[in-house]
């Protein structure tokens, strides 16, 4: 069947556009190369909307999954009727289909279950028929060995109402309307946690309306409830929904009504109520994990797309005190060239011999830039290395070294540096965090590079699809270098995946760089679907043909030649001269496979083959504040972003403890989303608004400044 039209309506696009990026991407096509490539096909969609229709295509063939196994399930019951078999196959939502089937369901031994096995079940029904008034004697038939009071009697014909009020749809639809209208989440303190827990103090006694509670706030008061710290409720006011459901199932004033009555609230509590609440914590839960996953990958988009310094030579420290700083000196393409150790700081303070070996590597290697982890003792190497006055340029930048620990001792940083100790390794990743951040961080698990919140509580699975999703998508924007690209980038190009990436690196290293695109046939299990998805977002500087260092895809290079000779010059010709390319009238080549989008790119990298988007790495510096002691409130401060979420961004300004800019204090207007004010790694001037010595909080404000 076709899930566009179903699809189309649920994202507000045209069913045929839909329908052409499924059977895009049923044909083994990626979500760049048909944002880049096949833009006539799907009217120019764009990775995001590509990305929705691939999830939402993967949930409904989840659902037809789920809807067959239960229509299987109830036939070998016998008991799928032709009514119940059209309501499960017009089931739009999970949700619809587990409440249809639920009756059917295979249960364990439930309270019901024992009463029908007593033989109670007509008593049951009589009793929710309320047309009885003498309820006792209506019972007394029922007394057995294993009924022995008409209490025992009337409880068990309870039990089962209650079931039977659990299982109707009805039931279940008028509770979760009263869920979804009115439900309050409350967090309470456990008794007797309240000094170990102190870091949930905030909620220890919360309450709020769950659909205004934001998804950082659920996943702290869920990952307190998982640490044995607080106990965390959702439900709507009971009143409410008992009397809502008095109206749907009680019917006059009998004795039996009564007893209906009673079954009702015992359902409500036991069964009913519960069953609800677990379902909106997991969907609540499951929308928390959604918007915090957004804003990591958001963050990590912005991390992954920092502005490289480019191939420059570097001096990459890692800075300590006692164990000292660890050197590392990495030629242009960013090999290590020598390794050593400097003592600058206390206790050792060799501050003289330091300061000598820089200098000396600095003249020895030609080095352009020093690139230094932002760790211990990051501030005091800085202002180290600017009381150093070089004999050549040579800029001195701070880097964000999280995650450099997990990449020295992984690995691909052994298969990178056998022979190297970790200490090393992670001094190389700071130096090539500073000359190409993506190639470097892409090695990097993206849950250990420190720009999420709640990494760990949210979905796993998800996340990490959400994460390379992204990973990708930065790969495939920025364009690879061909021969120069490591493995572990590679394997986030278009089509390719870790085993094309070896063989090209393999082929590479046996046979020299590549010349031209066309090359990548010659790479063994390099097919043509590979080359499709692939050659287009890799780059070849120098290359014969000018159009192997663009974002042209070569099934385009003859209308491009085409182009050229209708100009009567070279391709080569186009790439140089603006006033050539300003001739070319793109209506003439519009065509039934290439439309104005494409044409539009083709023109759009001819005017910048090989540029990277990512502009140019900017040095920064701190201000004069060295602890949360330094500081004052009312003090301006230059800062740098390095994380933010939905209540704010948190701003390192030179100090151990970073301060948080709230939402609230990003602007003087309201701001819903803070990534809209401000950027990872951007540079930012705050003013301290508060400093908490006790929880070493620092609040912080952009207004006015």
């Amino acid at each position: 069947m076709s899930y566009a039209p179903q699809i189309a309506q649920a994202l507000s696009l045209q069913p045929r556009r839909v329908q052409a990026v499924l059977d895009l991407l049923d044909g083994g096509a990626t979500i760049p190369f048909i944002a880049r490539y096949r833009k006539e096909a799907t009217g120019s969609l764009d990775e995001v909307q590509i990305a929705a229709i691939q999830d939402r295509w993967k949930k409904l063939r989840e659902l037809d999954k789920r809807r067959d196994a239960v229509l299987q399930s109830i036939d070998e019951q016998g008991k799928l009727t032709p009514e119940l078999r059209a309501a499960i196959e017009g089931a739009q939502t999970l949700t619809e289909l587990e409440d249809l089937y639920l009756p059917y369901r295979p249960k364990r031994k439930t309270r019901a279950s024992i009463a029908i096995e007593r033989g109670l079940e007509p008593l049951a029904k009589r009793l929710f028929a309320q047309r009885d008034n003498n309820v006792e004697a209506l019972a007394a038939p029922f007394i057995t060995d294993q009924v022995p009071t008409v209490e025992d009697a009337l409880q068990g014909a309870r039990d089962i109402i209650a079931e039977w009020i659990n299982e109707d749809k009805q039931a279940r639809d008028r509770v979760r309307r009263h869920f979804d209208k009115g439900a309050v989440i409350a967090a309470r303190v456990v008794r007797g946690k309240e000094t170990e827990g102190a870091k949930y103090r905030d909620y220890f006694e919360w309450s709020e309306k769950l659909a205004a509670c934001p998804s950082h706030r659920l996943l702290a008061m869920r990952r307190g409830e998982e640490e044995g710290f607080l106990r965390v409720s959702i439900a709507p006011d009971e009143d409410q929904a008992t009397a809502d459901l008095d109206r749907l199932y009680l019917h006059g004033y009998s004795e039996a009504a009564e007893q209906v009555r009673l079954a009702l609230r015992d359902g409500y509590k036991r069964l009913l109520q519960p069953a609800i609440e677990t379902e909106f914590r997991n969907n609540s839960k499951e929308k928390a994990d959604l918007e915090a996953i957004r804003v990591f990958a958001d963050n990590l988009r912005q991390l992954l797309l920092s502005a490289p310094l480019g191939e420059k030579r570097v001096l990459g420290i890692d800075p300590g005190f006692r164990t000292g700083c660890k050197l590392v000196a990495l030629d242009a393409g960013g090999q290590l060239l020598r390794h050593g150790v400097i003592y600058p700081h206390e206790p050792q303070r060799q501050v003289f011999e330091s300061r000598s070996l820089i200098e000396e590597w600095v003249e020895l290697f030609q080095i352009d830039a020093v690139s230094v982890g932002n760790g211990t003792a990051g501030r005091e190497t800085m202002d180290f290395l600017r009381g150093i006055k070089f004999e050549r340029p040579v800029e001195v930048f701070q880097v964000n070294e999280a995650g450099a620990s997990i990449y020295s001792a992984s690995d691909v940083a052994r298969e990178e540096f056998p022979k190297e100790d970790v200490t090393v390794r992670g001094a190389v990743s700071i130096g090539r965090r500073l000359m190409d951040p993506l190639a470097e961080l892409v090695k990097i698990d993206p849950k250990s590079i420190g720009v999420g919140q709640y990494q760990h509580d949210v979905n796993q699975t998800q996340l990490k699809e959400s994460l390379d999703r992204t990973v990708e998508s930065c790969v495939n924007s920025v364009g690879i270098n061909l021969n120069t690209a490591s493995r572990h980038l590679l394997t986030y190009v278009s089509g390719l995946g870790p085993a094309l990436a070896q063989n090209i690196v393999t082929y590479r290293t046996e046979n020299g760089p590549f010349r031209r695109r066309a090359e990548l046939r010659q790479v063994p299990r390099l097919g043509d679907k590979a080359f499709e998805q692939c050659a287009g977002f890799l780059r070849i500087r120098g290359a014969e043909n000018p159009l192997d260092n663009t974002a042209v895809h070569p099934e385009r290079y003859a209308l491009v030649e085409q182009m050229a000779r209708a100009l009567g010059c070279t391709v080569a010709d186009l790439v140089r001269d603006r006033a050539l390319r300003q001739k070319i009238e793109l209506q003439r080549y519009v065509s039934a496979d290439v439309g104005l989008p494409t044409l539009q790119d083709i023109l759009k990298e001819l005017e910048k083959p090989g540029l990277d988007p990512r502009g140019t790495a900017q040095p920064f510096e701190f201000g004069n504040v060295r602890n949360i002691e330094d500081l004052s409130p009312g003090m301006v401060l230059p800062g740098i972003v390095t994380n933010i979420t939905n209540f704010g961004a948190f701003v390192d300004i030179g100090i151990k403890d970073t301060g948080l800019v709230h939402v609230s204090e990003m602007a003087d207007k309201f701001v819903k989303n803070p990534a809209e004010v401000v950027r990872l790694h951007q540079q930012v001037t705050v003013r301290v608004l508060e400093v908490d010595m006790q929880r070493r909080r620092v609040s912080l404000s952009m207004k006015g400044v």
